[in-house]
């Protein structure tokens, strides 16, 4: 290939010169300077945007097999989506086939085989989706086929082709109307590089001697932009920095023809400089002795005789960055008093114009002006005490800002009133925290020595050398509440702020609970106060009280101190008590203290329990005495007729018994006593009458069984004393009651005869009735000739039942009933206060 062809390959689509404007550093001796050095700066300036990757870029594109978009009804084409290079293919796991804007597949793969006419797009996981490709399924007689996508310098077949069952002679090719080719021999039309003039509809025709003669189909062909034309761009090489620069002629191919080699050619002037496939050229850059800059431009072709585009011309150029300014003030010296006016100038060395000179102070711009020329620029300033401080000034002609060095200028003034701020962490003041003392003074010449006074008493000193103020941090304790001032002197006169009150919250600490008993320990019915105190804490401070963590009652102390809580006790109060202290700085809560509510005894019962159904002498009863209230521990002591018998411990409650072997001496009346150490309580009396005895003593409520045999006189007489003996109504007079006479007693002392039966009942003795109101069953039973042994059999055999049964239930029938026994006799009442008797036989 010669380098004079490929020179002029593009010579038409040349254009008018552009600006190339290079930036890069040269080391250059300066005249009369010795071995000082210049920096010369070369840039480049873009006259046309680079094509780079536009948003198409980010579809994937659809390919045909065969590569046709019109074929006949029943024929299979394959479609392939094609991903960009840089998305990675071992990343796509799925590919979306879409027809007619609607879902019609997902593959694993990127292939996708039809045959229904339609719109045909694709997408992977992390793409958009592809442009549409139609496809014709066609069933006429003559098809035209064409390739979906033509670029420019493509070399296009279009293909007339017949269906199977017809023959042809000749087929004609037509675009807009007008034949462009004939063939008798081949169904194929080439068109050799294409470019934009070979754009139109196209179809073709078919003849058949002595026949007839066939239209396929239209398609138009639209030749798409091969690669847009080249831009040439400049860098600096980071391999010579320095020495050279890098020329970059930039431009994009599609995706479909990323497999196309360009060729680049580089020229300066009228001279190539490089060609190959390498799109970027090294060159050095000119010197400031360079008076007509050459130019540089590219050119992209598509093979050695394919489509050639050339990029714009630019030109190079030297520019001499700015040297560094200096700043001068005048008139010279760091004081100025205030009201004075002071002229700050600024001057570059060197530097190509235009310059732009800047004015700071503090980094506060002061103005700017443009100068074309050397020289500088000047600024005055009247100053005040807000002027003083430090200035420099930049000196810019594009290519960066220079700063000069920075002069202070002082103007001396009196220090203004100080401004005292207390910063803190939070809106209060709390103790431990740490609250910073601000001190400024907005007018004053530095250096400024600060002072701070708590109620007169001086804290601590700061000296600034600038106009800021100064800081003094306390931490906090109670005695720093009052009044606080800060003092600014700068040699000229001291000025004291006005005073600034602090308050310091001191947090509740954590408060003592006391429980106050009237006694040792606590009982059920005491008042207990609960005292909850915070030694320390800022009023006002709020009490809450728990009891198992539930809250209790809350207490407010406006004036600090403690607050009680009163409480009068039940068994359900045990447990463990706290206190909680709030003054809006974090609740405190108090250790636990444990309360047990001690219950007193309650009066106990006593029951006797003996062997048979009446007491005999050598028997052994039980006297079982129980309280059915009462904290443990709880002492027992038995009585028989006041004197003791002994007694016993149920150190767990519940009750305790006493085992008695009877003698003579043993009937009368029983007691016990309850006694946990909060009071004794007696039992009421239980009498006990033994057999072979003449005379025998009952309770309020003897519990037991009286039989015989009674003849049919014998057995009304007994209902009659039944009806008579049984209580009439609560209230009556107890067994111990005084105005009983001992002839009393001993008249109503039953005697048992003949009752070999009852022996088999267990009775049991017991005050059932120790509040003289429980509910007394009696029942009258006759049983059957032959069903237990008797002195006569046609006797009745009388069965007095005691029970106690619970509140408001009605006895019922007992298992232990004889076979066979009917009721002649049953009623519920009040039992009786006073003695039964039993009828005499």
């Amino acid at each position: 290939m010669s380098s004079s062809g490929l020179l002029w390959s593009c010579a038409s689509q040349e254009s008018k010169p552009a600006l190339l404007l290079l930036r890069k550093a040269l080391v250059w001796p300066h005249p009369g300077a010795g071995q000082a050095f210049m920096l010369l700066w070369v840039s480049v300036l873009v006259l046309a945007p680079v094509s780079g990757k536009s948003e198409a870029a980010a579809k994937p594109v659809i390919s045909l097999h065969p590569p046709w978009t019109v074929v006949f009804t029943g024929e299979t084409v394959t479609l392939t989506c094609h991903v960009l290079h840089f998305h990675a293919p071992e990343k796509i796991k799925r590919f979306l086939w879409y027809l007619e804007g609607r879902i019609l597949r997902e593959t694993p793969g990127n292939t996708l085989e039809v045959r229904d006419s339609g719109q045909y797009r694709c997408q992977t996981q992390d793409s958009l989706p592809s442009d549409h490709v139609s496809l014709i399924f066609s069933s006429a007689n003559l098809i035209l086929q064409a390739p979906p996508f033509v670029f420019e310098g493509d070399s296009v077949v279009l293909r007339c082709r017949a269906n199977a069952e017809i023959t042809l002679d000749t087929m004609t090719l037509h675009r807009w109307g007008k034949v462009l080719s004939v063939s008798d021999e081949s169904s194929d039309f080439r068109i050799e590089q294409a470019s934009l003039k070979d754009n139109g509809d196209y179809h073709c025709s078919g003849f058949k001697n002595g026949c007839c003669s066939y239209s396929s189909n239209m398609i138009n062909i639209e030749v798409q932009e091969l690669f847009p034309r080249p831009v040439l761009t400049a860098s600096l090489s980071p391999t010579v920095s320095g020495k050279s620069v890098t020329l970059t002629c930039k431009t994009q191919l599609p995706p479909l023809r990323s497999d196309v080699k360009l060729w680049f050619r580089f020229f300066k002037d009228d001279h190539m400089l490089q060609l190959g496939l390498e799109s970027s050229l090294k060159i050095s850059t000119l010197t400031t002795r360079s008076r007509d800059p050459p130019y540089y431009w590219c050119e992209a072709q598509r093979g050695s005789s394919g489509v050639c585009k050339q990029s714009q011309k630019s030109q190079l150029r030297v520019q001499i960055p700015v040297s560094r300014p200096v700043l001068t003030l005048s008139p010279r010296g760091a004081l100025v008093p205030e009201g004075h006016t002071v002229t700050l100038s600024c001057k570059a060395e060197r530097g190509s114009p235009r310059i732009l000179y800047k004015f700071y102070h503090e980094n506060i711009s002061l103005g700017s002006r443009s100068v074309l020329s050397a020289g500088g620029m000047s600024l005055r300033v009247t100053v005040t005490v807000q002027d003083s401080g430090n200035y420099f000034c930049t000196a810019d002609n594009g290519f960066g800002p220079q700063r000069s060095e920075a002069k202070s200028l002082s103007v001396k003034v009196p220090v203004s009133r100080p401004v005292l701020t207390v910063r803190t962490p939070r809106a209060q003041v709390v103790e431990g925290e740490v609250v910073e003392l601000y001190c400024g003074a907005w007018k004053g010449s530095p250096p400024i020595l600060y002072r701070f006074y708590h109620e007169d008493n001086a804290l601590g000193s700061s000296r600034v050398y600038s106009r800021r103020g100064a800081s003094f941090k306390l931490p906090l304790s109670a005695e720093h509440s009052g009044k606080y001032a800060c003092e600014a002197d700068n040699g000229l006169g001291a000025r004291r702020s006005e005073t600034v009150s602090l308050d310091v919250k001191v947090p509740a600490s954590r408060p003592v609970l006391t429980v106050r008993t009237p006694r040792a320990q606590a009982v059920e019915g005491d008042v207990v106060e609960l005292r909850c105190e915070a030694q320390r804490g800022s009023p006002p401070i709020l009490y809450r009280f728990y009891r198992e963590d539930v809250p209790l009652e809350s207490s407010s102390a406006p004036s600090g101190g403690g607050t009680s809580f009163y409480l009068s006790l039940t068994t359900e109060h045990s447990g463990n008590y706290s206190c909680e202290a709030d003054n809006g700085l974090g609740a405190q809560r108090s250790e636990v203290v444990p309360l047990s509510v001690i219950v007193p005894a309650s009066h106990p019962t006593l029951t006797l329990r003996a062997p048979g159904a009446q007491a005999k002498v050598g028997d052994m009863v039980e006297l079982r005495c129980e309280a059915q209230r009462g904290s443990p521990p709880i002492w027992y002591w038995f009585y028989h007729e006041d004197v003791p018998l002994g007694n016993s411990s149920a150190p767990s409650g519940g009750g305790a018994s006493l085992n008695l072997s009877l003698t003579a001496e043993h009937s009368g009346n029983y007691s016990c006593e309850a006694d946990n150490g909060l009071g004794a309580r007696r039992s009421e009396a239980v009498p006990l009458s033994m057999s072979g005895l003449t005379r025998s003593r009952s309770g309020p409520i003897a519990t037991g069984v009286t039989g015989g045999l009674f003849s049919t006189l014998g057995f009304g007489v007994v209902a009659l004393l039944l009806y008579c003996r049984l209580p009439r109504k609560a209230g009556g007079r107890p067994t111990s009651d005084p105005s009983r006479s001992p002839a009393d007693s001993d008249v109503r002392e039953p005697v048992y005869h003949n009752a070999p039966a009852w022996l088999e009942l267990q009775p049991v003795y017991s005050n059932v009735n120790p509040k003289g109101g429980e509910v007394v069953y009696s029942e009258v039973r006759r049983i059957p000739q032959g069903s237990k042994p008797a002195a006569n059999s046609d006797s009745v055999l009388g069965l007095l039942r005691t029970h106690l049964p619970s509140h408001g239930q009605a006895a019922s029938h007992r298992p232990s009933d004889p076979p066979g026994s009917s009721v002649i006799y049953s009623q519920v009442k009040v039992a009786c206060p006073s003695a039964y008797v039993a009828p005499q036989s």
